[in-house]
């Protein structure tokens, strides 16, 4: 669960790259070829985690197979494609990973973190002492 989370988080960092309002648009074809690169990557790892019938891992994988054109244009906007379609798969997994409408009973709730667990001890301790001064002595 944790790696699907990374997967999904590098593949996000790699879309914001590509989408993001404030980031230009590659300058060097070079560029471009690297971030294609990472998103059929991205595409790849995170289209095994998704069943194959889902529609936006189909259409991210026919996008991550084709060559990309020649061109300025034609090269930003093959980039621009394929990173909406990887938003579309990372989408996707989330909402396998959360369904919506689901109640959380059933699954594993997050572990305390070591602050929680101390206030709990300490408190544990603190009701010990109160009973332990309050029992009568004989």
């Amino acid at each position: 669960m944790r790696g699907e989370r990374d997967q999904a988080s590098a593949a996000a960092e790699t879309v914001a790259l590509v989408l993001d309002e404030d980031s230009p648009l590659p300058e060097t074809p070079g560029d471009v070829e690297e971030l294609v690169g990472r998103l059929r990557g991205h595409v790849l790892r995170l289209g095994v985690l998704l069943p194959r019938d889902v529609p936006a891992v189909a259409h991210a994988q026919h996008l991550a197979s084709l060559p990309l054109p020649d061109g300025y244009v034609p090269s930003r906007r093959h980039l621009v494609r394929l990173a909406e379609a990887t938003r579309d798969v990372i989408a996707a997994l989330t909402a396998v990973d959360r369904p919506s409408g689901h109640s959380t009973r059933g699954r594993h709730l997050r572990a305390p973190s070591r602050n929680t667990v101390r206030a709990l001890m300490v408190g544990a301790a603190l009701i010990a002492l109160v009973v332990a001064g309050t029992v009568l002595r004989t």
